[in-house]
């Protein structure tokens, strides 16, 4: 049995109808522009997607991993509210207090007669612990019950110090 086309069928069939057997390149041409259009749309989605965290990066912010995870819940939740807060984080510069506060502590050292930097070193390692039993047991000094109780280093009580009271229509 012979295969004849159709009598109403066209005797030029087209270049994208191929003949039963053969390779169809126009699928196969479009499974490869599909598949490297839609890496190539994933891979500026996640460039885009990362923007904040390469200017935070770039910048050597100090909120760069706040940044960063902001990015996270962004791709994971998919509310952008999160991406723009981060994209603005990432171009604000924020105020590095560590170089000033740590001149202020050089200078506490100095004034205290530490060298800088060896203050946190001499902090005692058993400050918050308990005491021993017998410091335990022991009572407390009584609290003086008067300013006047209160003894100097000298062994002198002390004596407080009161204004004088003075009428109100003889002041001058």
């Amino acid at each position: 049995m012979t295969a004849s086309a159709h009598p109403a069928a066209t005797h030029h069939l087209p270049v994208f109808i191929t003949a039963p057997g053969d390779t169809d390149v126009l699928m196969v041409g479009t499974a490869w522009f599909l598949l490297l259009a839609t890496l190539m749309v994933g891979i500026l989605f996640f460039r885009l997607h990362t923007l904040p965290e390469r200017i935070a990066h770039r910048g050597h912010k100090l909120q760069f991993e706040i940044v960063a995870v902001l990015g996270l819940i962004s791709l994971f939740t998919h509310q952008h509210i999160f991406w723009i807060a981060g994209l603005l984080l990432a171009l604000i510069d924020l105020p590095d207090f560590s170089g000033s506060l740590g001149r202020i502590a050089g200078s506490v050292e100095k004034i205290a007669g530490i060298e800088p930097g060896e203050g946190a070193a001499k902090v005692p390692t058993d400050i918050f612990v308990a005491p021993p039993e017998h410091e335990a047991a022991a009572e407390p000094p009584p609290a003086p019950e008067t300013v006047a109780e209160v003894k100097r280093g000298d062994g002198a009580a002390q004596t407080p110090k009161r204004p004088e009271l003075v009428p109100a229509g003889t002041r001058s």
